[in-house]
């Protein structure tokens, strides 16, 4: 009996351990089971913040891209709105250049008209006085024989009193010449005054710079004659690919500056030369002179230092433009008290501009 209990014992046991056996191995399997799903959900999670980590990295660089591309757009906005800005002002000069053109235009064709038959007629006056007085020689050198009769030589003489012919003799001449020579200059001063009534022409044509700077000259001579006594000293120059009569509006903005920056008397001197392929012009004056805080802004649009009223302060910005137009610079050299001399540099033909 005890040793079937004790075998029956022994049984029991090992049928509990095999029990607890099998649970243990059941819950190492579902142990196993809960982990293996843990992991690939911990794997899952990973390759999702992988892939947010990577989209957010993405989506960072393309928001640097797009502030970069931002920030360049907006510097060529800038560049575009001052470039607007400058050809606004420039057309806004050329419509008032047009306006002024077209009057001067129809002025100078108005004056043209009376000049060339006052100028015609002052030559037949001419041509009828030399005849007058060739006929006068004649009748004088028969003066003798007119004399034996004292009536008639009482009248000669009353009407040679009366006439003062010989003050007419000698003045005459230099009379009708003087008058000839005025109806020259004014035919002159209109042709000029015509030429640069062509302001709103864009035409590329090869010209001569001193016919430019004389026939502007004569266009500003009032604005100039009381102020200062200009002086010529052009040297040798080649013809010049430009627009003429654009050039005239530099050169007068120039002269007509240097005038008003001149107090009392001056002197403006008008050098020209070459170097290299180019051409220079050289307009000096010994006005007040700029002063430095001011010489970065000389060609700014609407800077001016002249009194209200007095200046648009478009005239050195447009010359600018015009220059930078022809392919060339303007070089600036003032002193406060002593004057200022602008130098404008030409090519002599022009570079075709890029698209």
């Amino acid at each position: 009996m005890n040793r079937a209990e004790q075998a029956m014992n022994e049984q029991t046991s090992s049928f509990g351990m095999f029990q607890n056996t099998l649970a243990l191995e059941q819950q190492v399997r579902r142990r196993t089971r809960e982990l293996e799903i843990a992991l690939r959900e911990n794997e899952t999670m990973n390759r999702d913040l992988q892939g947010a980590k990577a989209r957010m990295e993405q989506e960072i660089e393309e928001h640097k891209q797009t502030q970069v591309a931002l920030e360049k757009e907006k510097e060529e906005q800038k560049v575009l709105i001052n470039k607007l800005e400058d050809a606004h002002c420039q057309l806004l000069q050329s419509e008032k250049l047009a306006s002024i053109g077209q009057l001067a235009a129809g002025v100078a064709h108005e004056i043209n008209n009376p000049i060339c038959f006052v100028n015609a007629n002052l030559s037949s006056l001419k041509d009828y006085a030399g005849k007058l007085l060739t006929m006068l020689d004649v009748y004088e050198s028969c003066d003798v024989l007119l004399q034996q009769d004292p009536a008639i030589a009482t009248r000669l003489q009353q009407a040679r009193k009366a006439s003062d012919i010989d003050f007419v003799r000698s003045d005459i001449g230099p009379l009708i010449a003087e008058s000839l020579e005025g109806t020259e200059r004014v035919r002159i001063i209109v042709q000029d005054l015509r030429d640069f009534s062509r302001a709103g022409e864009a035409v590329w044509e090869w010209a001569n710079i001193h016919t430019c700077l004389d026939s502007t000259l004569n266009v500003v001579r009032n604005e100039i004659r009381y102020t200062a006594e200009v002086v010529r000293d052009y040297g040798v120059l080649p013809q010049v690919e430009c627009f003429p009569s654009q050039l005239n509006q530099v050169f007068m903005n120039l002269l007509v500056n240097g005038a008003q920056a001149i107090v009392g008397q001056g002197t403006i001197t008008i050098r020209t030369g070459t170097e290299g392929n180019q051409v220079w012009v050289a307009i000096s004056d010994t006005g007040a002179g700029i002063a430095p805080e001011n010489m970065a802004r000389i060609f700014d649009p609407f800077f001016t230092t002249k009194p209200v009223g007095k200046g648009t302060g478009l005239g050195l910005s447009l010359c600018y433009g015009i220059v930078e137009r022809h392919g060339g610079r303007i070089d600036v050299r003032t002193a406060v008290g002593q004057g200022t001399t602008f130098t404008i540099w030409l090519p002599v033909q022009r570079t075709p501009l890029k698209d």
